[in-house]
């Protein structure tokens, strides 16, 4: 009798090992599927660029790859934001500024 409920207390003691792995895998794989998409950089994407002379439609056309370990999507819209609104104050100055120097050049009758 003593024999039998060592053999029980062993196949019980493997019975819940099993169990136990094949959660801990279920769970890997859970964790995987969750963090898809957010893998290490792509080292061979082409490099998010703006023109030489950036206007606030460029800036509001760039988009980033998501990675795990990326930057926080509020702040990088934020810094966005600000420089597309800095560019067009700049256009607006630039063009104020050409619109004067091309009236003060234009001969006066």
């Amino acid at each position: 009798m003593s024999f039998f409920l060592v053999f029980l207390a062993i196949v019980l003691a493997a019975g819940l090992a099993w169990f136990a792995v094949g959660v801990a895998r279920g769970r890997r794989s859970a964790d995987a599927a969750v963090l898809e998409g957010l893998e290490e950089p792509d080292t061979s994407l082409a490099p998010v660029l703006l023109p030489e002379h950036p206007r606030p439609e460029d800036v509001d056309r760039v988009r980033f790859s998501l990675a795990f370990r990326g930057y926080r999507m509020d702040q990088v819209d934020e810094v966005l934001e600000r420089l597309r609104d800095r560019i067009s104050v700049q256009a607006a100055l630039i063009e104020a500024l050409t619109n004067q120097v091309n009236a003060s050049r234009e001969p006066r009758d």
